[in-house]
């Protein structure tokens, strides 16, 4: 699918029905465990990525629990990790990410089948289950680490990224400028191993199903015919 198809997809849905999607994924006090231990690794280091047949998106778009719970559920993604990119501090904790002193944001690196889904595609979801127009902030989550990002880990990506973030700006999809920051990947660093499938593990926690519940369930509505099966 080219970034114009998809481009043309996204403009059929309605700005009310783009902005319903977007959830309030908030660090609040008392909200997230306390920090535990730091797992690092370069992004191609990880003993757990498969090795063939596969492409790396890196998407920030606010608390990485809500990020991760959506695109786990794409059909053709094949694995979702949530942690940290784009900071200049070499293997960050949680606490300091969400001190807002290491320039990291919160991500979800979604490793996926191209054949099954496209990049294109990704990109989609990712600006329609999120407000791209908010700097450095979600809903009640602020700070730099919550600001909406694509980290490109090739060239195609930060080309693709840009012209579709162009075009949504200038067909006025959003009523307010696009000011999702697009770069270059340096380092991926999963985080701690309490974040990971946070919501599959941790469904009937109030946040889960205060937050997290109804924005699935409205992106499951709206792109039911490209969920797992």
């Amino acid at each position: 699918m080219s970034p114009r198809t998809t481009l043309f997809r996204t403009m059929r849905t309605s700005i009310t029905l783009a902005f319903a999607l977007v959830g309030i994924c908030a660090c609040q006090g008392g909200a997230r465990p306390t920090d535990h231990s730091t797992i690092t690794t370069n992004m191609n280091a990880s003993s757990t990525m498969p090795a063939t047949n596969t492409d790396t998106a890196i998407f920030g778009a606010g608390c990485f629990w809500c990020v991760e719970a959506v695109f786990s559920e794409l059909d053709g993604v094949l694995e979702v990790t949530s942690g940290y990119a784009g900071g200049h501090v070499k293997n960050p904790s949680y606490k300091e990410v969400c001190a807002g002193t290491t320039g990291h944001a919160e991500v979800a690196r979604i490793v996926y089948d191209p054949g099954r889904v496209t990049f294109d595609e990704l990109l989609e979801v990712f600006w329609q289950t999120h407000d791209p127009t908010t700097l450095n902030r979600q809903g009640a989550d602020i700070g730099t680490q919550y600001r909406s990002a694509v980290f490109a880990t090739s060239a195609a990506q930060r080309e693709l990224a840009a012209a579709y973030k162009a075009r949504l700006d200038a067909s006025g999809a959003f009523p307010a400028p696009i000011v999702t920051e697009i770069t270059d990947l340096t380092t991926f660093y999963p985080a701690e191993d309490y974040h990971q499938n946070y919501y599959a593990q941790n469904g009937e926690q109030g946040y889960c199903q205060l937050v997290i519940r109804p924005k699935l369930e409205k992106f499951r509505k709206v792109f039911a015919e490209k969920l797992k099966p």
